[in-house]
This record gives C-alpha cells, sequence and structure tokens, in this order.
C-alpha cells in the first residue's frame, strides 16, 4: 500500500513538472503565432531566415514549465543556456554584427549615383518620428516611445539596438513586431503605392544611373562614417559596423573577411538573434497590453514611412525637369527592408510597364533607409538614451 502511495506521489510530482500541468492560454496563443510565423516562411517565402528562427523560437520560448522549480531552462532564468544567448540581444552585441554582415553585401553604387535618391530614404524616416509621438500620445514614456518608433523604419536590427538601450522591457514586443512588419512588405506596401499614384506616374522611366568608378566605392564608406557619426556620435555602433563591413567589400583586397562577414557570421548571428527574439515571447511576460500598443503602433509607423516617401517623391517631381523625373512607385523603398521593399518597387512597375525596371532605381532609397534608420536611433538615443 505505501509502495502504491509513493507511486502515485512521485506521478503526481512528476505531472506537475509537464508542459500539461503548467499551461496556460497565453502559452497556445502564442505557440500558434509561432506556427503562423513557420507558416507563412515555408508556404509563402516572407522573410524565411527571420521567421522560421523567430517563429520555432516561440515555440521554445512557449512550452509551459514550473518557473518555481529553478530548472533554469527559461529565457528568463539567470544562468540558462537561452538567457545567456539572449544577452547578446539584451546587451546589444547582435545588431552591430548583423550590420557589419549588411555593409559586407550591400552595393552602394545606384545612391553614389543619384545621391538625391538619398533624401527618399530620408523622407521615409517619418514613420519613425510619426511612430513616437503616437506612442507618446498613448501614454508611453519618452523613452519608450523613441523605442518603438524605430519600427517604422522597417530595421530588425536597429529597432532591438534601441529597445535595448531605452525600452528593455518592450524588446521582444518591439523585435517581433519589426521583424513581422519586414516579412509583410509584400501586402503591406502595395495598396498605398497603387492608391496614392497615378498611370501616369506608375510608369515614368528614369535616367540609366552613371557608372561609378571604384575609387568612388572605396571613399564612400569613409566619407559616410565621418559625415553620419560626427554629426550623431550615438549611432557608432551601428554606422560604424555599417560602413565597415562596405569598405571590405569595395576594398577588393579583404575578400575573405567581406565573405565571411556576409556568410558564415551573419547567418550565425542571424540564427542566435532569431531563436532568442521568438523565445523572448513567453505568454508569461510579452502577452500584455502594451505589447498589443507596440505591434498597432508599429503598423501605423510602417504605413507612415510608406506614405512619406512616396509623397515625397510626387513633391520632388514637381521641382525636376522632365528628363529627371523619378518614378513614384520607388517611394516605398525609404524604408531600409532591403531588398524587399526595393523588389516590390520592381514588380508594381514591371505590371504597369513590363520593360520599365526600377530595381536598380529603388536600391537607392532602399540603402539610403538602412543608414537614415540607423542615424535615426542614434538621435533618438543621443536625446532619450
Amino acid at each position: 500500500m505505501n509502495t502504491l502511495l509513493s507511486i502515485g506521489d512521485n506521478l503526481q510530482t512528476f505531472w506537475g513538472y509537464t508542459g500539461f500541468a503548467n499551461a496556460e492560454p497565453g502559452h497556445i496563443v502564442m505557440i500558434v503565432v509561432g506556427l503562423i510565423f513557420i507558416f507563412l516562411a515555408v508556404r509563402y517565402e516572407f522573410e524565411p531566415l527571420l521567421l522560421i528562427p523567430i517563429g520555432f523560437g516561440m515555440l521554445i520560448g512557449n512550452i509551459p514549465f514550473n518557473e518555481a522549480a529553478n530548472l533554469k531552462v527559461g529565457i528568463y532564468e539567470e544562468g540558462s543556456v537561452l538567457n545567456i544567448l539572449y544577452q547578446g540581444v539584451v546587451q546589444g552585441w547582435y545588431p552591430p554584427l548583423i550590420f557589419l554582415g549588411i555593409g559586407a553585401m550591400t552595393d552602394f553604387q545606384s545612391l553614389i549615383a543619384n545621391p538625391k535618391l538619398m533624401l527618399i530614404g530620408a523622407a521615409a524616416q517619418f514613420g519613425i518620428f510619426g511612430a513616437y509621438i503616437i506612442a507618446l500620445n498613448v501614454g508611453f514614456e519618452p523613452n519608450q516611445a523613441g523605442a518603438i518608433g524605430i519600427i517604422g523604419g522597417a530595421d530588425g536590427p536597429t529597432a532591438i539596438f534601441l529597445s535595448s538601450k531605452l525600452a528593455p522591457n518592450l524588446m521582444g514586443a518591439i523585435a517581433v513586431s519589426a521583424y513581422s512588419y519586414m516579412a509583410l512588405v509584400p501586402i503591406i506596401q502595395p495598396p498605398f503605392m497603387r492608391l496614392l499614384t497615378t498611370k501616369k506616374e506608375r510608369v515614368i522611366r528614369m535616367k540609366a544611373p552613371r557608372v561609378v568608378s571604384q575609387t568612388e566605392k572605396i571613399m564612400f564608406p569613409i566619407i559616410g562614417l565621418l559625415l553620419t557619426t560626427f554629426l550623431v556620435p550615438s549611432g557608432l555602433p551601428l554606422l560604424g559596423m555599417l560602413f565597415f563591413g562596405n569598405l571590405l567589400k569595395e576594398s577588393g583586397v579583404t575578400r575573405r573577411l567581406a565573405e565571411t562577414a556576409r556568410g558564415p557570421l551573419i547567418d550565425t548571428i542571424t540564427i542566435l538573434l532569431g531563436l532568442t527574439v521568438g523565445a523572448s515571447t513567453q505568454a508569461t511576460t510579452f502577452l500584455t497590453k502594451q505589447s498589443v500598443l507596440v505591434f498597432g503602433i508599429g503598423a501605423l509607423s510602417f504605413i507612415i514611412a510608406t506614405v512619406a516617401g512616396i509623397l515625397f517623391v510626387k513633391f520632388l517631381n514637381l521641382l525636376l525637369k522632365k528628363e529627371n523625373k523619378i518614378n513614384p512607385l520607388i517611394g516605398n523603398s525609404g524604408v531600409s527592408a532591403v531588398p524587399d521593399s526595393a523588389r516590390i518597387s520592381q514588380v508594381l512597375g514591371l505590371e504597369y510597364d513590363p520593360s520599365n525596371y526600377l530595381l536598380m532605381h529603388a536600391m537607392g532609397p532602399n540603402v539610403a533607409g538602412v543608414i537614415g534608420s540607423a542615424v535615426a536611433a542614434g538621435i533618438m538615443l543621443g536625446f532619450l538614451g
């Protein structure tokens, strides 16, 4: 009889440790969200390199366990493996390394050939400051509003870097929101691109960009670093690594380093960042009213950025000669979702004129948006940090 009671007690203890016993509705909700992310990545190829690690991380982070047992398996339990890996997000280590890889794979030729395209990238940053104002008005503190606003740049690493400095408690919601809207570029942007442009504007043919010399390509990251970081020193971790990676690519004598930065290094960091950001959406800490507001404001900021870029091109065309006019379909690419937003410009342009190739033009504001979002993050950090 005592043996049976002992077995019963052991089974009851075992049951108390299982996920079934500790599951809450929130865990199920977040697991479903994670499965949706994986489905979108596999079925529709929406940013699979991001959504699959984040989606699977959501599954990992929402396996219920007995937190009182101090098992050291949760991402928020100090000393656990997940917590150690998560420090790269919390301390802001991963985003600069991502920017190093981005710089090593980015061709700034379109921007160098037509510098006025940088203005489109700057105009798209209105999404960041618009979201900042909205967040303040719905009750967020200034530092939290600044971190939320950066979602409008459609730049996941920048959003993580800034939120780690200004609003660590909102970092999970901000990061997932930023990456979600990056992945949903093909869905969010086209309706606004069609709504805000006329048929005549959509078929504008832009002049072929001039040939950029190797010397210009080498000088660009050096001059870009000095100009942007002297203006906004607080953006140095991101801008410094971005331009360093680009110099590795363009110098022609550090090919091995450039290939490492844009290959194994960025792949490894993307896996760790995506998985730990996904795991940080643990239902007990993630599912809050604030998280819902972050997602809503993030959507508005992304829309504002898209609209601002398109309207700015339309305004700029009023000042340009006919032969220098810009197709406003590339206005959407001012956000830094590289190269997806530029690809959308190309797809819509071909839809209205099958022989009008806009990709090489759209990449100019697209890469300018990467620089612009990092500068905007530096401004926010300088004022609010």
